[in-house]
Order: C-alpha cells, then sequence, then structure tokens
C-alpha cells in the first residue's frame, strides 16, 4: 500500500494525482493485454472450429476412401475369380479339343498300319507270283 506524505490541507496532492494516473495507465495498459487476448483467445476458438470442421472433414473423406477401396477390391476378386474361371473353361475346352485330335490321329496311324500290313502282303503275294513266273520260265528253257 501506497502511503502518502501530508500537509496541512491533508494529503499531497501532487502525489496523489501522480499515483492515479499511474494507476490509471497500469489499469489501461492491463485492459489493453486483456483485450488482447481476449482477441487472440477469439481468433484461436475461431481456428479450432475451423480446424475441427477440417478434421470431420478429412475423417469422412478417410471413410470414404476406405470405402472406395474395398469396393475397389471387391470388383478386383470378382473380376480376377471371372478371369480365372474363362481361363479354366478355355484350358478345358483346349485339353478336349487336343485329345479328340490325339485320337484322330492315333485312328489315322492305324488305319496306315493296317493298309501297310496289307500292302506289304500283296507286295510279298506279287513277288513270290513273279519268282514263281521266273521259276517257270527257268524250267521251260
Amino acid at each position: 500500500m501506497k502511503k502518502f506524505s501530508t500537509s496541512i490541507y491533508g494529503y499531497n496532492k501532487q502525489e496523489v494525482n501522480n499515483f492515479i494516473e499511474n494507476i490509471a495507465k497500469e489499469y489501461e495498459s492491463i485492459l489493453n493485454k486483456l483485450k488482447a487476448q481476449d482477441q487472440e483467445m477469439e481468433n484461436l476458438k475461431n481456428n479450432l472450429v475451423k480446424y475441427q470442421n477440417l478434421e470431420t472433414t478429412l475423417n469422412k473423406t478417410i471413410l470414404m476412401a476406405e470405402d472406395t477401396s474395398n469396393q475397389i477390391k471387391k470388383l478386383a476378386r470378382e473380376e480376377s475369380k471371372g478371369i480365372i474361371d474363362d481361363a479354366k473353361r478355355n484350358a478345358s475346352r483346349l485339353v478336349n479339343d487336343a485329345l479328340n485330335r490325339c485320337e484322330e490321329i492315333e485312328k489315322d496311324a492305324e488305319a496306315l498300319r493296317y493298309r501297310v500290313v496289307n500292302f506289304k502282303r500283296k507286295f510279298k503275294s506279287a513277288i513270290e507270283n513273279e519268282l514263281e513266273a521266273i521259276e517257270d520260265i527257268e524250267d521251260k528253257y
């Protein structure tokens, strides 16, 4: 607490006025600081609301991205399953075609073997007939 000097008329007016002026300056300074802090606090509150909205938007975006990612994965799995099924059907068809062609080739080969055997038998018979004819000619001369 400030003590003022006294005079016959009471407290020294100059000291009291200086004291009141100092208090007024300090009060004004504190008031200005409070106003600045209130303004800063208001700005921080506005920024907080802005960032909270941004956070909400980002969370929604992340959820949408996850959902989209899951849908893309699901579609990719379905598409790959379809491709694999088509490949299996094509492979089965190719194998069946190859087996049918193989059977045809085996039948053709068997027919050729039969023809070769017949040809050999006929050729052998023809040669034997010709040899007999040659021997008959030799016997006559």
